[in-house]
């Protein structure tokens, strides 16, 4: 299915990328936030080089939309890498807990150099960076225990910066979603479309539910959900399929229905990408 490349870049993630690296010289540890389903994909390229030698604490959200199975290959892998994955279901609030105590322990360290330096201790100043719609706004109201910053389930929502305290040891810096500003790779584009992680004015719904069906025709998601077998079909193929044996023909909300059922996880949980050697 041709259609343009996946490309989205909206002025406001600009302007926030900049006020962004002016805030993050006042900060002392770093959140940042992937999608479990697509740990790679949601990795900024240009993360090392802002965060340079503060410390990092790398979330995963979302892992209740992954298998068990796929948690403990990327654990390995990135602990293999020397880093720690800390995962979250920010919208049920689970894996909060490690992460507040993960932002204190690097204060801790911070405040020990102040004081070394004859300086006054104060609370630790962190920031939440992450590609649109990963679940910033949902993990800082859980680690608040209110509703301070909103937060909803598409690209876009958080368009300033803002500083929220946490309690007495930890400022957050809610922070707009950040994006390469070109899409360099497609793939990675395709997996940010199929999870949402990118406005929708940015794709074509068909051609990336067909991709998606790619993606998972080899676990039984598809036919467990719409009663329909999958077979030597493409993508493309099965979507027209479904669209005539389910939805009068309609293609467009076939591909709509088949990405919102993903995005809910009524496919079952899914990971749309494995560590690299597994």
């Amino acid at each position: 299915m041709s259609s343009p490349p996946i490309q989205w870049y909206p002025g406001h993630i600009a302007k926030a990328e900049k006020a962004l690296l002016e805030q993050l010289k006042r900060v002392d540890v770093v959140l940042e936030v992937r999608d479990a389903r697509i740990p790679l994909s949601t990795h900024h390229p240009q993360v090392d080089q802002w965060i340079g030698e503060k410390g990092r604490i790398l979330v995963m959200n979302r892992m209740d939309m992954i298998p068990v199975k796929a948690k403990e290959q990327w654990t390995e892998w990135f602990r293999e890498r020397g880093e720690e994955p800390l995962f979250t279901d920010a919208q049920h609030g689970k894996g909060i807990e490690a992460i507040a105590k993960a932002a204190q322990s690097a204060g801790v360290s911070m405040n020990q150099r102040r004081l070394d330096r004859g300086m006054l201790i104060r609370p630790v100043r962190a920031v939440v960076i992450g590609f649109p719609n990963v679940g910033k706004s949902a993990l800082i109201n859980r680690l608040l225990k209110k509703r301070v910053v909103e937060s909803a389930r598409r690209a876009g929502v958080t368009r300033q910066l803002r500083w929220v305290r946490i309690s007495d040891q930890i400022e957050l810096l809610d922070a707009p979603g950040v994006l390469p500003n070109k899409l360099t790779d497609q793939d990675a584009a395709i997996k940010l479309a199929i999870c949402d992680d990118i406005g929708e004015a940015a794709y074509d719904n068909q051609r990336v539910a067909s991709e998606l069906i790619e993606l998972v025709k080899s676990t039984s998601a598809l036919e467990a959900r719409y009663g329909l077998e999958i077979g030597d079909l493409t993508g493309e193929s099965y979507l027209k399929a479904l669209a005539e044996a389910k939805y009068k023909n309609d293609v467009e909300r076939t591909a709509r229905q088949i990405l919102t059922d993903f995005r809910k996880g009524n496919l079952g949980a899914i990971a749309l990408e494995m560590p690299p050697e597994c």
